[in-house]
């Protein structure tokens, strides 16, 4: 991962600028259509390079295409696509899983920002507004790009061995983990599986509710706290979905395991060892399942969410 960062610019800008960023995405699909009305704004034959001419006031955006500014535009957004200016870009530059590229007599006033991709001047000193700022994540640009060209994959991937190969190591992994948490807290671990058992609707509920509010918390301390308050509200709310999904990925194999232990073994046949591995295989295989695995990994979070909160709720009610 590469990260560059420009001196002077406080770090509360830099935050701001990519979470504005990403909140653009939501409407993406629908105004990429809408540029192509302007007459200064063509797109290729085949359907993958936007040209864009004399368009001052113009914000592009475009999904699963390349841009390629001749004369000016006000700002692009690209996602699955490169970006090259050859002319003025009076605001920002970003893109998706593509690179922006400035030419030699090409002019960014904006911030620059690049996910999946990498940022390249033709020039030695490139031509930028000063105080302004360029940030690059480049990693995955490939899976990005294929993506944003092809969205339906990501509710559908492609079946082939290395797909199957990665599903088992990561059930190797999550059994590993599930045993260790198992081992040296069984008593969180088996109230959390029998929690679930009980009241999974009640769980979930809290859970998914706390989930969103995460969301806008986040977004909302990036935009509006001061940088230290800001860090560590994120921090926070990071660190309870990061524990979140953890400790519901594990109640749900022990809990799930149990269950088909009790459906389709006979009782003098079952083990804790046995039901945690059941329960991995099981939930690994619902979590590769196409249009299915984005409910499932919300449902996770929000099993782990609603547990933790209702043992904190539980913990403080008994000091009381």
């Amino acid at each position: 991962m590469k990260r560059e960062l420009s001196p002077q610019t406080p770090g509360a800008k830099r935050r701001r600028t990519i979470f504005s960023f990403l909140l653009l995405l939501i409407g993406v699909a629908a105004l990429s259509q809408s540029v192509f009305a302007h007459p200064e704004i063509s797109v290729s034959e085949d359907q993958k390079m936007i040209t864009v001419g004399d368009a001052p006031e113009q914000e592009v955006y475009a999904f699963g295409k390349s841009v390629t500014v001749r004369k000016c535009a006000k700002g692009v957004l690209a996602v699955g696509g490169d970006v090259v200016v050859e002319g003025r870009i009076e605001g920002d530059v970003a893109t998706i899983g593509g690179n922006v590229v400035q030419k030699r007599d090409g002019y960014v006033g904006g911030d620059v920002i690049v996910i999946g991709g990498s940022y390249k001047s033709e020039a030695e000193k490139p031509a930028r507004e000063e105080g302004k700022q360029t940030v690059v994540f480049g990693m995955l640009e490939e899976q990005l790009k294929g993506i944003a060209q092809n969205p339906s994959s990501l509710l559908s991937p492609s079946v082939s061995l290395a797909f199957f190969a990665q599903r088992l190591v990561l059930a190797l992994i999550w059994f590993i983990i599930s045993i260790v948490f198992a081992t040296i807290a069984p008593g969180a671990v088996g109230r959390a599986a029998a929690k679930l058992n009980l009241t999974p609707v009640k769980i979930g509920a809290i859970g998914a509710g706390v989930f969103m509010f995460t969301g806008v918390v986040v977004v909302a301390s990036a935009m509006m706290l001061p940088n230290f308050l800001s860090a560590a509200a994120i921090g926070l709310c990071l660190l309870l979905l990061l524990f979140g999904y953890v400790f519901g990925r594990i109640a749900l194999h022990v809990s799930l395991g149990k269950w088909i232990q009790r459906t389709a073994f006979p009782d003098n046949n079952r083990s804790e060892t046995l039901a945690t591995l059941t329960g991995v295989l099981v939930w690994t295989l619902v979590l590769s399942l196409p249009l299915i695995w984005p409910i499932a990994l919300f449902a996770t979070f929000a099993f782990g969410i609603g547990l933790i909160v209702m043992a904190a709720s539980k913990v403080e009610l008994g000091r009381n």
